[in-house]
């Protein structure tokens, strides 16, 4: 069952990211861009972990209680674990303001 709900949770929350309207002539921006894309889908991806141990009905304060060690295991500030939870919840990539992107 909880399988089931991840994969309808991705399926609604993982829309690909919007395509420029102009492709970028400078193939090192292009390139630039397309690291961005791949840091977003693995903080996506760090998202449903900490969704897994911190459900959504937790607030941040309640869910860095309970990521703290789950974060400090991996090599990852609280912070940037919770910004990634807030972009699995809610896909928008203004919740990683202020960590690798």
């Amino acid at each position: 069952m909880r399988a089931v709900v991840r994969q309808a949770v991705s399926d609604v929350r993982a829309a690909p990211p919007p395509t420029p309207v102009d492709p970028p002539a400078d193939p090192a921006v292009a390139a630039l861009r397309a690291v961005v894309d791949e840091l977003a889908a693995c903080s996506h991806q760090l998202g449903e972990l900490m969704l897994e141990v911190a459900p959504a009905y937790l607030s941040d304060t309640e869910a860095a209680d309970v990521l703290a060690l789950l974060c400090d295991e991996i090599g990852e500030t609280v912070e940037n674990g919770l910004a990634a939870r807030r972009y699995a919840l809610t896909g928008d990539r203004r919740a990683l303001a202020g960590t690798l992107l």
